[in-house]
Order: C-alpha cells, then sequence, then structure tokens
C-alpha cells in the first residue's frame, strides 16, 4: 500500500489555485449541478450555494420544473435552469445540454435526483464528458450502470460506505487498513478518483495516491453536509485539472468550516451553517496573480 498522504496546513497552501486579478467571469469556474426531485429541492441548492461560497464564478442549478420556484425563491444568487420531467429522463437530459447557457467546466449530479431510467444517466453523463465538462458524481448518480461510462475519465465520486457498496458492491470494512485498501483497488480498478465520506474521509485515485482525513466533529452527521461537500468539489475541480487536489482541498476545507460552525453552536449544527463558514476556512489560502 502507498504510504497515506497527509492533507496539512501546507501542501492546501501549495496546492490552492491563485485568482488572476484580470480575470473575467467564467475564468474562476463555471459549474453545473443537476439534481433534485418532489421531494428533495433541497440537495442541489446547497451544492450550488456551497460551490458560489468556493469561488465558482458561475453555477448553473438544473432542476425539475415543479421546484424551480423554490430554487429561485431562496436566494437571487441562484440560475435555475427548470428540466421538464420530475425524474431525468434521457430526453430531459437531451434538453439540458442544449440549453446549456455555457459549456460549464465541471458538473456535479446525483443530489436528490429521480432516475427514470438508469439510461438517462448515462445518456447525460457521455454527452457532458464530450463537451469536456469534468464530472463529480453523488448519491443517487452512485450506481453500478455508470462506471461504464466514467472508467478513465477522471470522474471524482463521492460516496458513503452505503453507496459506496452499491456501486462497487464491496463493503469498506472497519479498520483504516482496510478502509484505505479497498478505496485505493476501487479507484486504480476503474481509473478514477474517489472520496469516501465518513468518520474517515478517504481520497484515492488511479495513480494509487492516497489520503486520508479525519472527520472533525460528529455535527457533520446532519443532512446536507454531503451535498456541500458535492458542490465544494466541483468548484475547486473547474479550477484545476487534478481529480486528487480537488477532492482533498473540498474535504479539508468541508472540514475546517464544520470546526468553526460547531464552534459557535456544538451539535445542533445545519448544513447552511457549514456553507456559511466556507469563506472562513478558505479565505486564509486566498491568493491573487497580478
Amino acid at each position: 500500500m502507498t504510504e497515506v498522504l497527509s492533507i496539512t496546513q501546507d501542501y492546501i497552501k501549495n496546492h490552492v489555485s491563485p485568482r488572476d486579478q484580470n480575470s473575467k467571469k467564467g475564468d474562476n469556474g463555471i459549474v453545473l449541478v443537476i439534481g433534485g426531485s418532489s421531494l428533495y429541492h433541497g440537495a442541489p441548492l446547497l451544492a450550488s450555494l456551497s460551490a458560489l461560497r468556493a469561488g465558482a464564478d458561475l453555477v448553473y442549478t438544473a432542476v425539475p420544473k415543479i421546484i424551480v420556484s423554490a430554487i429561485r425563491s431562496y436566494s437571487p444568487n441562484i440560475i435555475a435552469l427548470p428540466m421538464t420531467d420530475s425524474s431525468l429522463t434521457i430526453g430531459s437530459a437531451n434538453r439540458l445540454i442544449k440549453g446549456l447557457p455555457k459549456i460549464p467546466h465541471t458538473a456535479t449530479i446525483g443530489m436528490g435526483m429521480t432516475l427514470s431510467k438508469t439510461e438517462a444517466l448515462n445518456s447525460l453523463v457521455k454527452k457532458l464528458l464530450e463537451n469536456g465538462t469534468k464530472l463529480v458524481l453523488d448519491a443517487s448518480a452512485l450506481i453500478p450502470q455508470v462506471l461504464s461510462e466514467i472508467t478513465e475519465t477522471d470522474t471524482i465520486l463521492t460516496p458513503h460506505p452505503g453507496e459506496f457498496k452499491r456501486i462497487f458492491n464491496e463493503d469498506v470494512g472497519g479498520s483504516e487498513k482496510d478502509i484505505h485498501t479497498i478505496v485505493s483497488k476501487m479507484a486504480i480498478k476503474h481509473k478514477i478518483t474517489i472520496i469516501l465520506k465518513g468518520w474517515l474521509n478517504v481520497i484515492a485515485d488511479e495513480t494509487g495516491k492516497i489520503a486520508a482525513i479525519r472527520r472533525c466533529t460528529p455535527a457533520m452527521n446532519v443532512g446536507g453536509t454531503g451535498d456541500v461537500l458535492a458542490g465544494l468539489v466541483a468548484a475547486l475541480y473547474s479550477r484545476t485539472n487534478s481529480s486528487f487536489d480537488a477532492s482533498a482541498l473540498a474535504v479539508y476545507f468541508n472540514g475546517v468550516a464544520a470546526t468553526i460552525a460547531a464552534e459557535k453552536v456544538g451539535f445542533h449544527m445545519m448544513a447552511t451553517d457549514l456553507i456559511e463558514n466556507i469563506p472562513n476556512a478558505m479565505k486564509p489560502f486566498d491568493k491573487i496573480t497580478r
């Protein structure tokens, strides 16, 4: 097993992408969030707000039209793209791709989403990859049928242990060594990057590189923190070609934001508390090039 990297402040300083003083809107990340359903309108909203707070210039939020009003009414910062069907279909996926205002650098897919058929997800993934969009898959998008489309594409997956079992048909194990081994094995096998979420967050990529970051507080068990992470990953991945670095940075900043929030509210944290503290976690590492 390769040595497990420690994600320190020095690592973060060395891998945060600087912002060009003369950059224009879009240069610092265009993110597409695809998710939501009649039951879960909050999941794609949390991911979108997280991506914005992480510094993405533009975030498009594609959700079923039945929840567009709820999404739009939450914040004027949201650019909501209504999808025609209540679940993801091949038709709604095709119409979304054709109607995108700009080609996104990254897309994060799956939070709160309902699938009509697995073919719809595969069609969406294929078209986005053909357009050069890098992918982050979460929640409902973590199904075994999608593996054939994402192998060798530098796609990032963000499963918790149950989702890991569903997509790979493998248990992550109980000990740290077992978790490191199985997550790395799947990342290498499918040539992707995996962020396993839990009490031990493990990041592994196709080269065998692996890092581990312990969960900072059990307050992060609250629903929505995984959606926040998905938005963070997408925003950071939009500014770098390294899926591993984007993943490590996102997990680190997610944890720091949670620590700051927990200092204020203890175990009474909500996912929105996490989002509000992303700037406090990231600002000390901001860099500008001139």
